[in-house]
């Protein structure tokens, strides 16, 4: 058996990290494709011992970047959540974390060429058919990682990214509301299914019995309550327009309580299995929105004032995330506008990547 080499460049995307390749680089044909993919992680196996998969959700997950033909955008960019134990290439759901990453890498691979002192990259999402505006630090023209900005769930300091996000609502299922209800009630829990950035199933912690602090140790005893709650979101996937999400990471899930440290709301965020390490930044604008919309089940457990600009403080189990969100109220109704967080990124290692084909 031969081995075929990848041009691979192996970043840090906000909490996440993983494989930067270019679409170009891969195959056009998608089961090709994702078996290159399982291969360069070492998927199946739950220790990834035979390729660059950190054998835990987070360490998982790959980013495809290519230059774009559609107007205003100069690069697309496409996740892959790659499964550990089932040879899966899930790229349903996006990860903001990872499109930290996208701006720096199509500079340094020049797919964008940079200015100074700044480069705004436009970045459209595939797996939400989002568009993101990445700011990247480029003094002299060249990325710069070093800076000041720290994030929860990274050790130290790295250069600001910062991302804008349009076209938020609906990406993925066509509706803010997938369900045509601000509530539905399933199993007798009150739930909020809302698509913003990422399709989420959003309930109260009080409504599952829980404190709302619970940790990662908690979720991996608790089998009866994460059989409950997938159930839930099966329930919920269907009715959201997904279909059987058995086999797929979404919808994701929230578990929303009040803020315990001054923040605007604390989430526990399902990845959807297992609780995510930190949160993530996608999921983190949808309960940002979930806390603004009226209606809502994480309404019962914020105060948030109706302005159309808020800066939402989300406390997860690292620290926090902080979304500033846009919105209106008009006659198609209420929506989300714009979306703005702050990440660092950082290059680890550029390189060829081999592959048993």
């Amino acid at each position: 058996m031969s081995q075929k080499a990848i041009p691979c460049m192996l970043m840090r995307g906000g909490s996440s990290k993983g494989p930067y390749l270019n679409m170009a680089d891969l195959p056009g044909d998608i089961q090709e494709r994702d078996r290159i993919l399982l291969g360069i992680m070492g998927s199946p196996d739950p220790r990834q011992i035979d390729g660059l998969g950190g054998a835990e959700f987070l360490t998982s997950k790959l980013a495809m970047v290519g230059v774009s033909d559609r107007a205003g955008i100069d690069v697309d960019y496409l996740f892959a959540q790659v499964d550990i134990n089932n040879p899966i290439v899930d790229t349903g759901p996006p990860c903001g974390n990872m499109l930290a990453g996208v701006g720096p890498y199509a500079i340094e691979t020049g797919l964008v060429k940079a200015s100074d002192p700044v480069t705004c990259v436009m970045i459209f999402n595939v797996n939400t058919n989002a568009s993101i505006e990445a700011v990247i630090q480029t003094p002299g023209g060249k990325v710069n990682y070093e800076g000041e900005t720290s994030i929860d769930g990274v050790p130290g300091a790295s250069a600001p990214v910062v991302l804008n996000f349009s076209n938020v609502a609906g990406g993925k299922t066509g509706s803010l509301l997938p369900t045509g209800k601000v509530i539905d009630t399933i199993d007798g829990i009150a739930v909020s299914c809302i698509d913003a950035s990422m399709p989420m199933v959003i309930m109260t912690a009080e409504s599952l019995g829980l404190r709302g602090d619970e940790d990662a140790d908690f979720f991996k005893s608790a089998t009866a309550l994460m059989r409950r709650i997938e159930s839930i979101r099966k329930i919920c996937g269907e009715k959201m327009g997904l279909g059987d999400v058995s086999e797929s990471v979404i919808p994701k899930v929230g578990i929303v309580s009040q803020a315990a440290l001054g923040g605007t709301i604390r989430s526990r965020y399902l990845t959807p299995h297992t609780l995510h390490a930190a949160h993530a930044v996608t999921g983190g604008i949808c309960v940002a929105t979930a806390a603004c919309m009226p209606g809502t089940v994480a309404q019962e457990v914020v105060n948030v004032s109706d302005a159309t600009i808020q800066e939402i403080v989300i406390e997860h189990i690292a620290g926090t995330l902080n979304v500033r969100l846009e919105t209106e109220a008009g006659d198609q109704g209420w929506t989300v506008t714009k979306a703005g967080v702050v990440r660092t990124a950082r290059k680890l290692m550029s390189g060829m990547v081999y592959v048993q084909v």
